[in-house]
């Protein structure tokens, strides 16, 4: 089977091979986002087209056509050169693409090219502490004050807002509307008065979380997307990006060939561990999934292209099996180290830096983050296959006299 994209694309992989050969020296690993490095090597993938590719040029983007193949053939040639793709986050990854979908002209102009630059760093303000998988529940208010809206109320699980410039949040301006229509989507700044960050310190042992406290926090009334009232919309468009960034097939396919090659460097007896049937099946069966996932890439990628086409079933399904897929790559690495692969920190025998067990408990975090699992299958089943909603367990009665 020639799964080759044929030879009228063999001229783009060229030229990508070429860029990557010229400046993988420049390509930034294991330093902070805001380094100067991180900044100039996301400039220089901007400029040549390798990330926010399909950003019109107004906006601070490369400006060129979707081109699925394209994309597929960088993500592929960047994986295989272990290069890094670019800036990610929920700035680029969510707020980016409904800013296009959704935002005003003056919103796109504002928030557009400092975010893709890595120049704006954003944090999502969605879950609260009784308002986790049924969002619509949330309790954060906002209360229009002359041009100010006044927001109060606590968020948790706010990725990197102790690092954020700006926030997009989600609020209650109509309290006495059905849950679902009574939000709005509001943006303001980190550093406004009366945010208050507590952090959060889950598995990998760092602080990636936070709770978030907001107390008078006066924002200025157009900084809303959308209508008033009408953020549900808004949200389920940032949700449907957020579980595609969650399951990037293309970090898994980089994180698969630096396991291939952990694979043929570690041994025991002399015998290297991919010449063991056991873990080369292991493989194996990693490798067929990430397989599977980047096909049901090239429908989520085609369905933006071709406005007619559904792809929703297959948008459903890429946090399920991306998080899984991430958790379980990385434990098959740490696996193959035997003993070394307990170790963590700054233990002296961790390989590259103690990744493959940060990643490991990371991915198992996400595998509850963004919508556990078990929230997954339910929507996968309700909403992408027509199956009978989960019956609700009854109420007891009251008892009589009561």
């Amino acid at each position: 089977m020639d799964l080759s994209f044929g030879p009228e694309y063999d001229e783009f992989r060229q030229q990508v091979r070429g860029f990557l050969a010229a400046n993988i020296d420049k390509s930034p690993r294991n330093v902070p986002m805001r380094s100067q490095a991180t900044l100039d090597w996301q400039k220089l993938l901007i400029e040549n087209g390798y990330t926010a590719r399909t950003i019109p040029r107004q906006y601070g983007g490369y400006g060129a056509e979707p081109n699925i193949i394209h994309s597929r053939i960088i993500a592929e040639e960047f994986a295989e050169a272990r290069a890094n793709p670019g800036l990610g986050g929920q700035g680029i990854s969510m707020l980016v693409p409904t800013l296009l979908e959704m935002g005003t002209e003056a919103q796109k102009q504002s928030f557009i090219k400092p975010t893709i630059y890595g120049e704006m760093v954003w944090c999502q303000g969605y879950s609260e502490p009784g308002a986790g998988s049924d969002l619509a529940s949330l309790t954060t208010s906002a209360v229009l004050e002359g041009d100010e809206w006044v927001v109060n109320g606590q968020k948790i699980w706010t990725s990197t807002a102790h690092l954020a410039d700006w926030i997009f949040c989600l609020v209650r301006t109509e309290p006495d509307a059905p849950k679902h229509q009574g939000i709005s989507f509001l943006l303001f700044r980190m550093d406004t008065p009366g945010i208050e960050i507590r952090p959060l310190v889950d598995m990998t042992g760092a602080a990636n979380f936070n709770e978030t406290f907001f107390t008078n926090v006066r924002v200025p009334k157009d900084q809303i997307v959308g209508q008033r009232g009408q953020g549900w919309q808004v949200a389920n468009a940032i949700l449907g990006h957020e579980r595609d960034s969650l399951g990037n097939p293309n970090n898994t396919l980089m994180r698969l060939n630096a396991l291939i090659e952990l694979m043929k460097t570690e041994t025991v007896n002399g015998r290297r561990m991919i010449d063991h049937a056991v873990f080369r099946d292991r493989l194996m069966q990693i490798q067929g999934r990430v397989m599977a996932m980047r096909c049901n890439d090239f429908r989520v990628l085609s369905s933006r292209i071709n406005k007619g086409q559904d792809a929703g079933l297959a948008r459903m399904i890429v946090k399920l099996q991306g998080t899984e897929l991430r958790h379980d790559l990385e434990g098959l690495a740490i696996d193959i180290m035997g003993e070394v692969g307990l170790s963590y920190e700054d233990n002296p025998y961790t390989r590259t830096g103690g990744t493959w067990q940060n990643q490991y408990m990371f991915f198992l975090g996400l595998i509850i983050g963004g919508g556990t699992s078990q929230i997954q299958k339910n929507i996968i089943s309700e909403r992408g296959l027509d199956m009978p909603r989960e019956p609700k367990v009854a109420k007891p009665a009251p008892p009589q006299g009561a």
